[in-house]
């Protein structure tokens, strides 16, 4: 009887040990599949500038999206990462309650310099989330590269990129997209989608540095009336912005905590990032009554296929931070609110003579803070945490949240591209803008069999 009792215990210890790393190979599959789902969103973003370039400007305009991508990724493995885990309490870099940031627990946990940060078979997680938040890192430089299009300089807009991709929604990202975040702790801010954390900060740091960059010449008239400046490939930006809604799915994706692992925040079930549970099936529901309900809406208010697709992932961005939340016709409405504020806000912006070239502003910062309020009127009264006393989601919290993610995204947007236009480094010449930035910053051409006379020109060039 002993030797019986002794061979089923070691046989279920043998089918623990199986069960434990088969648990640990998914999860670490389930991340890794992710990040290339949201490489899609740049392949996207590439697209859709390129398109909603004019043809003298189409490679610059893709370059730059491709160089701030490859630059943000060593960045924001030197930098991005650790700020996550040190600073979700603050500037003190304190521990925070759940004892999962902190100055110590960066060092663990992050440190560029340590361990950590590269291969061993004992961790098989770290890598793959640094993944999965490095491609958000690079998602809210893409938000902002569509809207300099035709007149940016190439290293001013890296170091933008830098700035925004490695340091300044990341900070954001520990505030309010991390269960020790203080925006959490302290008055139960809910961004499950991000549409504050990302879309947000990165329209509104976008808008700092329009303000400094100014419109491309032939924009605006001297009576303030603007001009059309079309693209030169419709398609193609249609296109574009498809494959950002299917990479959203990636990222949307990677928003959830896999069950089951040291890390994990439970058994049998997927929690979001602030440890409450949430299902694939109920993102599902709302990221397609998201996508619906904002085409919709732009599509009646516009009759615009730029605005249609907009409309469609501005539907999704604004169901993104209650998504985990949602009822689907509510989520439906949530998104149709958002796709008639967009055109409206973007007309307000042109009307200010600021020079959105893709309405990122609109798009991302005030949809995406439509999203954060649109939680606090929806859904007040769900746990913010899973920890006992832990507070409330309220509409005071997420209106207080999205101002702190406009001022964070918007301050640091606008000093630096003030001293970068100070340097020189921020607009390129006149002369080069109105050749196409093509002939003067790129070795190639676009469409050397097809284009080859004159670049066309608006009215005022």
């Amino acid at each position: 009887m002993e030797e019986q009792v002794a061979a089923l215990a070691a046989e279920l210890a043998a089918l623990k040990d199986a069960t434990a790393g088969l648990n640990r190979t998914t999860a670490e599959t389930f991340y890794y599949l992710t990040i290339p789902l949201m490489v899609l969103i740049h392949a996207g973003f590439l697209s859709y500038e390129m398109g909603a370039s004019r043809a003298k400007n189409a490679l610059a305009s893709g370059i730059k999206n491709i160089l701030a991508f490859a630059f943000i990724i060593p960045t924001f493995y030197y930098a991005g990462w650790f700020i996550y885990w040190a600073f979700p309490t603050g500037f003190s870099m304190s521990a925070g309650p759940a004892g999962i940031s902190g100055l110590e627990y960066a060092i663990a946990a992050a440190s560029p310099v340590g361990s950590v940060m590269g291969p061993s078979l004992a961790d098989s997680a770290t890598g793959v989330f640094f993944g999965a938040f490095a491609m958000f890192a690079a998602t809210t430089a893409s938000i902002m590269s569509g809207s300099l299009i035709e007149r940016i300089q190439i290293v001013g807009f890296t170091i933008l990129a830098i700035a925004l991709g490695s340091f300044v929604w990341i900070l954001g990202a520990a505030w309010g997209w991390h269960a020790d975040g203080w925006l959490v702790t302290s008055l139960g801010y809910h961004d499950f989608g991000a549409s504050g954390v990302v879309h947000a900060i990165a329209g509104f740091f976008t808008l700092g540095v329009l303000i400094n960059l100014g419109a491309r010449i032939g924009k605006f008239n001297p009576d303030g009336t603007a001009n059309s400046i079309p693209g030169h490939s419709m398609p193609a930006t249609l296109v574009g912005l498809m494959l950002i809604i299917a990479g959203f799915w990636g990222f949307l994706m990677a928003c959830v905590i896999f069950p089951g692992e040291p890390w994990s925040w439970g058994i049998g079930i997927f929690a979001n990032i602030y440890g409450t549970p949430v299902t694939l099936s109920a993102l599902t529901f709302n990221i397609l009554m998201g996508f619906a309900g904002g085409a919709i809406a732009a599509w009646a208010m516009t009759r615009d296929p730029f605005w249609m697709m907009s409309g469609a992932l501005g539907g999704i961005i604004s169901v993104a931070a209650g998504l985990d939340l949602y009822w689907p016709p509510m989520a439906f409405v949530i998104a149709m609110i958002g796709g008639v504020i967009m055109p409206l806000a973007a007309g307000v912006v042109e009307k200010m003579r600021i020079d959105d070239a893709v309405g990122a502003v609109a798009l991302h910062g005030v949809v995406g803070l439509w999203g954060v309020v649109a939680v606090g009127i929806f859904a007040s009264g769900y746990p913010a945490l899973t920890a006992e006393g832990a507070p409330a989601i309220t509409l005071y919290g997420q209106i207080v949240g999205a101002v702190v993610m406009a001022v964070l995204g918007f301050v640091p947007g606008y000093v630096i591209s003030l001293l970068l236009k100070q340097m020189g480094l921020l607009r390129v010449p006149a002369e080069s803008e109105v050749m196409g930035l093509d002939k003067v910053k790129v070795p190639a051409q676009a469409y050397p069999e097809f284009l080859t006379g004159p670049a066309p020109t608006t009215p005022a060039e």
